[in-house]
C-alpha cells in the first residue's frame, strides 16, 4: 500500500467535498510521475466475486485494489457472472474492450453444467477512456462449433498482417465421450461480429488445453516475435513469428517446480523500464491467487525464476485469471482519478434511525436491517458540477441515484447532461439537525431528497415532518 499512497499524495488536489469528517479527494496526476499498470481480474466464486475488478501497481509487483476493492463492472447479461477477463487496447489507443467468460459458479451453475452445457457466449464491454464503459453484450463465439459445449478464457491480440484482432478462447468438444478443451480462434474488428471459428491449438489424444496468452517480443529478445504460455497439464511455452503461423515448443516450467496441476491463467506483463517480464500464474490448487514468475527472455524456459519471499504483494483481494495493461500517462491519470479508493458509505434516516437508504430492483427506499451492498454508496464528486455529490452504487458501479418525475431510481449513467444534473446534489446542513446532512437537488434547488412512506423522493420541504424526512447521516 505504501507505494500507491506515496504516488497518490503526489497527484491528489485539495478536498472538494467534506462528508461529515471524511474528505473526498479529487486526484490529479503529477506530470513527472511514471505511469503504472492496470490489472483486470475476478476474485473468486459467487455472484459478486465473479465480476470485473481493477487493481493498480506502480512497479508491476506491489498491487493495490482500486475502487475500494469493490466491483468495477457488473455483468447484467447471460449468467450474470464473468471470469477470466482480458483487457484489449486498440492500436491507436482510441478504444478498449474487456472480454470475459460468461460463467457464474456457485450462483446457479455447477462446474459440470459449465463444462458440458455452458454458455457459448463471451461477455464484452467497450470504452473510449477506461472510465466510461458500455452496457455489456453477449458475443456468440462457440455456437458455430459442432458439439461445442462452452466458451472459456478469451484473449485477443492485434494482428498487423490482417489489421484486425485474433480472438481466441477454449471450447469443450468431447472426444470419445470425454471432455476435451481445445483453443479456437476467429477474427474480429469490433468484438460484435466474428469470422467462423477455427481450431487454433489442439493437444494430442485426450490432453486438454484451456488457458493461453500471447505476448509480443521486442526486437533483439529471443528468437521469436511472439511467445505464448498455455495451461495444458504443464505451463507450456511456445514461440512463433506469426500469430496464426507455426508454433515451436520451447519447453515448460516444470524445471522450477510448476505444472498445470498447480497453476493456471498465465498472464504476461512487460516491465516498463527494462527487458524483463513477469508471467503471473494463478495458484488455483492452493487457493492463493496470482504470483509473478520473472524472466529476461520469455522464450527460454531455463531463465524463469520463482519469486523471492516478500518480493510481491497482490493486495487485499485474491487476484484470479485476468490481464495487465501498461498504462500511458493520460490513461494513468484517468484511471486513478476515477477508480481510486472512495470508501463505501450508508445514508441513515434521521427520524427512522434503524433504516437506511437502499436500492431493491433498482427502486430506492429506506429499509431496516440492511447490511448488504444494496445500502452502500460511494459519494463521488458531483457529475454536474464542483462542490456537489453524486451517489454511485457499490454493487452496481456506474449506476447512480437519479430523480425523475420526483421519484428516485438506481440508473446507469448514460453520459448525458440531463442524467448528470438529475444525479447531482449539494450536501448541506441537515434541515432537522445541523450535525446531520440534507441533499439539495442540483437542477431543482427548491427540492431535497426525502423519504415518504419509506420511498425516496425529491420534494419541497415545508413542514417539520418533511425536514426530518429529508435529513440523513452519512455513516460507515
Amino acid at each position: 500500500m505504501s507505494a500507491l499512497r506515496a504516488r497518490l499524495s503526489a497527484i491528489l488536489l485539495a478536498a472538494c467535498l467534506l462528508f461529515t469528517s471524511q474528505a473526498l479527494l479529487t486526484p490529479d496526476r503529477a506530470a513527472a510521475a511514471d505511469p503504472g499498470y492496470l490489472m483486470t481480474h475476478f476474485i473468486g466464486e459467487g455472484s459478486n466475486n465473479q465480476q470485473i475488478y481493477f487493481s493498480y501497481s506502480t512497479d508491476g509487483l506491489k498491487w493495490t485494489d482500486l475502487n475500494g476493492g469493490g466491483i468495477a463492472l457488473r455483468s447484467t447479461v447471460g449468467t450474470k457472472g464473468v471470469r477470466d477477463p482480458a483487457l484489449v487496447r486498440s492500436p491507436d489507443g482510441s478504444k478498449y474492450w474487456i472480454i470475459a467468460t460468461d460463467l457464474c459458479i456457485s450462483c446457479g451453475q455447477s462446474w459440470s453444467d459449465a463444462i458440458n452445457n455452458g454458455s457459448r457466449n463471451l461477455v464484452v464491454w467497450e470504452s473510449t477512456d477506461l472510465i466510461n464503459w458500455s452496457q455489456p453484450w453477449l458475443l456468440n463465439v462457440a455456437g458455430a462449433i459442432p458439439d461445442g459445449r462452452n466458451a472459456w478464457a478469451p484473449e485477443a491480440i492485434w494482428d498487423p498482417a490482417s489489421n484486425d484482432y485474433v480472438l481466441y478462447w477454449a471450447t469443450n468438444v468431447p472426444l470419445d465421450g470425454k471432455t476435451k478443451h481445445r483453443i479456437y480462434y476467429a477474427r474480429t474488428s469490433d468484438f460484435r461480429t466474428t469470422t467462423t471459428p477455427q481450431t487454433y491449438i489442439e493437444r494430442p489424444g485426450t490432453q486438454e488445453i484451456i488457458d493461453t496468452q500471447i505476448v509480443e517480443m521486442p526486437t533483439g529478445v529471443g528468437n521469436y516475435r511472439y511467445v505464448r504460455a498455455s495451461g495444458d497439464g504443464q505451463i507450456t511455452l511456445e514461440g512463433s513469428n506469426s500469430i496464426l503461423g507455426t508454433w515451436t515448443n520451447l519447453g515448460n516450467l516444470s524445471g522450477i517446480g510448476l505444472t498445470g496441476a498447480q497453476v493456471e491463467g498465465p498472464m504476461w506483463m512487460k516491465f516498463r523500464d527494462r527487458n524483463e517480464w513477469a508471467l503471473y500464474l494463478d495458484q488455483y490448487s492452493s487457493g492463493r491467487g496470482y504470483m509473478p514468475v520473472r524472466t529476461t527472455n520469455p522464450s527460454a524456459s531455463g531463465t524463469y525464476q520463482m519469486p523471492a519471499s516478500g518480493s510481491y504483494d497482490m493486495g487485499a483481494t485474491k487476484k484470479r485469471h485476468g490481464s495487465i495493461l501498461n498504462l500511458t500517462a493520460a490513461e494513468d491519470s484517468r484511471v486513478l482519478a476515477r477508480w481510486s479508493d472512495i470508501p463505501a458509505k450508508r445514508l441513515q434516516s434521521y427520524n427512522f434511525q434503524d433504516r437506511y437508504v437502499r436500492h431493491a430492483n433498482f427502486d430506492v427506499r429506506i429499509d431496516q436491517n440492511i447490511t448488504n451492498l444494496d445500502a452502500q454508496f460511494r459519494l463521488r464528486p458531483g457529475l454536474a458540477g464542483s462542490g456537489t455529490v453524486s451517489f454511485e452504487s457499490v454493487n452496481y458501479p456506474g449506476y447512480f441515484l437519479r430523480h425523475a418525475n420526483n421519484d428516485f431510481q438506481l440508473v446507469r449513467n448514460d453520459g448525458t447532461t440531463q442524467f448528470a444534473a438529475d444525479a447531482t446534489f449539494r450536501q448541506v446542513a441537515g434541515l432537522a439537525d445541523s450535525t446531520w446532512s440534507s441533499f439539495q437537488s442540483y437542477n431543482h434547488p427548491d427540492r431535497y431528497i426525502r423519504h415518504y412512506a419509506y420511498q425516496l423522493r425529491l420534494d419541497t420541504i415545508t413542514s417539520a415532518t418533511a425536514r426530518g424526512d429529508a435529513t440523513f447521516r452519512v455513516t460507515n
